[in-house]
């Protein structure tokens, strides 16, 4: 017969403080407490675009990078981390335990730019906020397949269609709106918060019902990652032949799909394009290739720097 005794040293109740963590909890001052459960660890920051930015080095040369704070223990092992007041703005953000990049295990809404995961929480001014989802008129997302005789593929696509185009019957300009280096045909979408930011700017009289053209910029992928024939793979920042004129030279077979599947004014006064960081660099070359075909150009920070072939021709 074996006696087994236990020692009650464990039996401690866990705070509730401990067992029902809030983390991001976004206060009615605009700002913004920050929780990890992390008994033993020594160290936890907190990395986020709310945060001063540092000077980091990137293959496009120095660049502005999130900042980073730290948390402080308490006597539990929960680490917290206030911040003062933040203005109305989408932000992202990532926990540092000891050194090593985490995600909030309390907070479900992450997005995902090239192999980084990253969680968010939006500061809105008011319920009526550009990227909330308020009591209006919707439009609607649809992923399609178009053909690209040049890139011998059939390649996914991501179009926002306005509030009502659905009954209507009249015709509608065009935005083509490219996306930055890391991301795909689903990064306006998920980062730019694009159909929230439509619908509300059409609701109220800010922008005019417009269909949204939204393309992977990565020529080698027929979809993005996940999306494509190629299945789950680690994602890249920067692919190959995105931006050495191959994406520049094949962006008409989009036109082409779009202005034939879609009631679209296919003329150059109703039709815009606009690129964030490497969609800047596309946009730029694409404005500057068919100067006949956009009446509106706009560029993002836009990654304006040598090609990679080091020609000026598509």
């Amino acid at each position: 017969m074996y006696l087994i005794i236990f020692n009650n040293i464990f039996a401690q109740e866990i705070p509730k403080e401990v067992e029902n963590i809030i983390s991001p909890e976004i206060h009615g001052d605009q700002t913004v407490s920050f929780r990890f459960f992390a008994p033993y660890a020594d160290s936890v920051q907190i990395s986020s675009d709310f945060l001063p930015p540092v000077r980091i080095m990137s293959r496009f040369g120095p660049v502005d990078g999130p900042g980073t704070a730290n948390l402080i223990k308490d006597e539990f092992g929960l680490w917290s981390y206030t911040t003062e007041t933040l203005q109305p703005e989408l932000y992202s953000y990532n926990f540092i335990v000891d050194g090593v990049k985490n995600t909030d295990p309390n907070n479900p809404y992450a997005l995902r730019n090239s192999s980084s995961l990253t969680n968010i929480f939006i500061i809105s001014e008011d319920k009526t906020g550009l990227y909330q989802i308020n009591d209006i008129p919707h439009g609607s997302i649809t992923h399609r397949w178009y053909d690209s005789p040049g890139l011998n593929m059939d390649r996914r696509i991501s179009i926002y269609t306005p509030p009502g185009y659905e009954q209507s019957k009249g015709k509608f300009p065009v935005l083509y709106l490219l996306h930055g280096a890391g991301g795909d045909e689903d990064s306006w979408l998920a980062h730019g918060r694009l159909a929230q930011i439509m619908d509300n700017l059409i609701a109220m009289g800010n922008a005019k019902p417009m269909i949204v053209v939204m393309p992977n910029g990565n020529v080698v992928q027929d979809g993005g990652y996940g999306q494509g024939s190629d299945g789950f793979y680690k994602p890249q920042f920067i692919l190959p032949q995105t931006m050495n004129g191959v994406f520049e030279a094949n962006f008409k077979d989009i036109i082409s799909f779009v202005d034939h599947n879609y009631r679209v004014k296919a003329n150059k006064e109703n039709r815009a394009i606009a690129g964030l960081s490497m969609g800047g660099f596309h946009t730029m070359h694409i404005s500057r290739f068919y100067p006949n075909t956009f009446d509106y150009i706009g560029l993002f920070s836009a990654a304006i720097m040598p090609r990679e072939d080091d020609s000026n021709k598509v």
